[in-house]
């Protein structure tokens, strides 16, 4: 068995707060916030770029794998576009069915990631990063803007 999948055997054993799609999708936002999310990106980072893609395997995925850091509340913001984008309204739910509820599961996630070598972080980085980035009660809501006879012209 390849060594990334054997690990990832063993975290969702080992801790099974968080269903696959959980962290598939956390690796998933990492990817959507480094191609997507220019604003993430004041300067190159002196982070090292991974040796292997986010999803364990060897780099050859069609997706640029770049050195960039990014925070944990750039990640939280990331995987509330992203899910979004994947899930429309509905991304609340599909989080809750994979057992994340709030942006520090985000955190917890990622901390099992790196803990199994399949994500880095820098020296500044900490958990508690991912804490209280937002509500999610209210993240993945409509939000409306009004329109006026002077706006829709």
């Amino acid at each position: 068995m390849n060594p990334a999948v054997q690990a990832m055997y063993y975290l969702l054993q080992q801790d099974p707060r968080y269903k696959f799609e959980a962290y598939q999708f956390v690796r998933e936002a990492l990817a959507f916030a480094q191609e997507q999310m220019p604003q993430c990106w004041p300067e190159a980072s002196t982070v090292p770029p991974p040796t292997e893609s986010l999803s364990g395997d060897p780099d050859d995925s069609p997706r640029p794998m770049v050195g960039r850091h990014i925070s944990g509340q750039q990640l939280c913001e990331a995987c509330r576009r992203y899910g979004l984008q994947q899930y429309g309204y509905l991304a609340g739910m599909v989080l809750d069915s994979w057992g994340v509820r709030s942006t520090g599961d985000f955190g917890e996630i990622v901390y099992n990631l790196i803990r199994i070598e399949q994500m880095r972080k820098s020296e500044a980085d900490r958990r508690e990063d991912f804490d209280d980035v937002y509500a999610f009660d209210s993240a993945f809501e409509p939000v409306f803007e009004s329109v006026t006879s002077e706006n829709a012209s």
